[in-house]
């Protein structure tokens, strides 16, 4: 993510990606909540049963992950896809907790860049220590010496960290959280070959201070980074990224929500691993 960059959008969402199972209709009312009294429907019995044994047809055929249609790893053309089971092993977190282990192939690659984003744009970043961590885990060795210099200047600028609310150490103000979060939306790869990659991540980003005085508040942003990503000690690494602002969704008519409210979300909600 830039660093301080922000927009004043709210994004809302609602209804994707939801599966409703509309039992048969009993006579009382438009969504089959009302009863007969007094005996029981042998036809609807059946009904019943008929639709669960349909439901859990079509879960399962489902659940296939597309075995029968077939895949041409030779056209780089970016495809919609949504996320299957695909039978690779999950990515682990044995490597300072950041995920690690990506299959070596064009997931594997799309699971790196996911996770890599969220490791770069988090408030960890901010500590010294745990930047070294991070560098050494998500990028090629033979650029992590020249990032983590850059990172060091630009993660140790007090002008900036007084700008953002942070102090020297890049530690927040007593009675407020430092927030820095990415939550990738999407990815898509671009160029792909056996041992190097470009994938694209869509993300929205979270950054600010949550808290009673805060003079930054934590607002939402979207970039798109796109990562040069090479198979080095059998494991995806970054080798180069460049970012740009967008695609940015038209914000809804939502209430912000209170400094506390917020602080709270960020103290409870972890975040996730994210494979293909």
């Amino acid at each position: 993510m830039s660093l301080g960059d922000e927009y004043e959008n709210t994004s809302g969402y609602g209804g994707t990606g939801q599966t409703r199972t509309r039992m048969p209709e009993s006579g009382g009312g438009p969504h089959g909540g009302g009863r007969r009294g007094g005996r029981t429907s042998s036809r609807s019995l059946v009904t019943v049963v008929g639709v669960v044994v349909l439901l859990i047809a079509a879960i399962a055929f489902a659940n296939r992950g597309g075995e029968d249609s077939s895949t041409d790893e030779g056209d780089d053309s970016p495809k919609t896809a949504a996320t299957a089971p695909s039978g690779e092993k999950p990515v682990r977190s044995a490597n300072a907790g950041i995920p690690s282990g990506f299959a070596h192939d064009r997931q594997g690659a799309e699971s790196a860049a996911a996770n890599y984003s969220v490791v770069l744009g988090s408030a960890e970043l901010f500590d010294a220590g745990r930047r070294r961590d991070i560098v050494t885990a998500v990028y090629a060795p033979d650029v992590a010496a020249a990032r983590q210099a850059d990172l060091d200047r630009a993660y140790s600028n007090e002008e900036f960290l007084t700008n953002i609310g942070l102090d020297k150490a890049g530690k927040a103000p007593a009675g407020q959280t430092f927030v820095s979060r990415v939550i990738p939306v999407g990815t898509k790869v671009t160029k792909s070959t056996e041992n190097d990659a470009t994938v694209e991540v869509w993300y929205t980003s979270l950054f600010g201070l949550s808290g009673e005085g805060s003079t930054n508040p934590v607002t939402e942003s979207w970039y798109t980074t796109t990562y040069q990503l090479s198979w080095v000690e059998d494991d995806w690494k970054i080798t180069d990224f460049q970012q740009k602002d967008g695609p940015v969704p038209v914000g809804r008519d939502q209430q912000a929500s209170t400094a506390d409210d917020m602080t709270k979300a960020v103290e409870e909600f972890g975040g996730f691993t994210y494979a293909r």
